[in-house]
């Protein structure tokens, strides 16, 4: 009897999500809600950012009325920023969020995130990229450490082992055995 395994997904697609400070203490629960929505939270952090960090990471909206509100808004409190994986990853969340203005998404989207939790058109709750290159370019500002291409798998991921892991692996362990030491660790 063969066990036949599945074979592993590869997300090929990963958003922003950040919550923002208003409604940082509700992070569990709107983790819950991304996680049952098919998400998974491949990295998470919270940080507080600088008026100047929300003013770089806000730079496209620069000179609109509301600028100055939105950078104060967000640097008044620590955010919960996660880079969020599935196929589709940013159209998905952009549906879970629901319209940028609160109030409006409480009459179209009622079951939306920001219909749930932000107060108006400014502090909606949460933030989510508008497309594959603000979500990479957003992920690249908050986790610069952030590894954004596909992982390989199969003869690219054996080839990658056989060049680069396999070496270091058999140097470091043929070491190890030449010199024998007492507590290997």
């Amino acid at each position: 009897m063969e066990v036949v395994m599945p074979e592993p997904q590869i997300y090929v697609e990963r958003t922003l999500a950040i919550i923002k400070p208003d409604i940082i203490d509700k992070e569990e629960e709107i983790e819950d809600i991304i996680l049952r929505s098919g998400f998974h939270i491949i990295q998470k952090r919270k940080l507080q950012l600088s008026p100047e960090q929300c003013s770089n990471f806000y730079a496209e909206q620069f000179g609109k009325v509301f600028f100055p509100n939105l950078t104060a808004y967000m640097s008044s409190g620590p955010i919960v920023a996660m880079v969020l994986a599935r196929n589709s990853a940013v159209s998905y969340w952009k549906e879970l969020l629901g319209p940028s203005n609160s109030l409006r998404a409480r009459i179209t989207h009622a079951h939306s995130l920001r219909a749930l939790y932000g107060t108006d058109e400014l502090r909606n709750g949460l933030h989510g990229s508008l497309s594959i290159s603000s979500a990479e370019k957003e992920i690249r500002f908050l986790f610069p450490e952030a590894i954004l291409e596909p992982i390989p798998t199969g003869q690219r991921a054996r080839d990658y082992l056989n060049l680069y892991v396999k070496p270091t692996l058999l140097a470091g362990l043929t070491a190890l055995c030449k010199e024998k030491p007492a507590d290997p660790l």
